[in-house]
């Protein structure tokens, strides 16, 4: 199987729907889905089932224990991490994207932990936001967005 285009990286997880609907990203883009234990969630959930439909089957799946299992895993690969959170001021927009990066969003309530926005500054953006009374976009809307613009670079169609 040739290698995925992308991969979405959902670090510890809590809303079975937003996970199941992101699966379903993954699986129309041909993206790899990363699941960082601990999940909110049993992945025999019924709501998650319920959102990624019949679809399950073609998407590729990799669950990590931990999140710094996932990163000692990827050390060589650090320049293809990209981390994305509302508490960085730095715009999505500015990324150049190449197949095979990752996609790092972090869980629905607390988002990426400060030590890790810390230690990759240099790789963390945000989804501007107009409204400064929304505190955020929901998970799987913001990785539809991001995924796609990182597609739209490669022009994908």
């Amino acid at each position: 199987m040739p290698q995925a285009p992308f991969n979405i990286v959902l670090v510890e997880p809590e809303i079975p729907p937003n996970t199941g609907s992101i699966a379903r990203l993954c699986g129309a883009t041909d993206s790899v889905l990363h699941l960082v234990k601990p999940l909110g969630f049993s992945t025999d959930d019924r709501y998650l089932k319920r959102a990624g439909l019949d679809y399950w089957k073609f998407v590729k799946i990799i669950y990590w224990e931990s999140f710094d299992e996932f990163l000692t895993r990827h050390q060589d690969k650090r320049n293809k991490l990209f981390f994305l959170s509302k508490k960085i001021d730095r715009s999505y927009t500015a990324c150049n994207f190449t197949p095979g990066d990752f996609l790092i969003f972090g869980k629905e309530t607390k988002g990426l932990p400060k030590h890790i926005l810390d230690d990759y500054q240099d790789q963390c953006y945000n989804i501007p936001m107009c409204n400064p009374n929304i505190r955020s976009l929901n998970l799987a809307m913001a990785c539809g967005i991001v995924l796609y613009e990182a597609l739209r670079q490669q022009q994908v169609k």
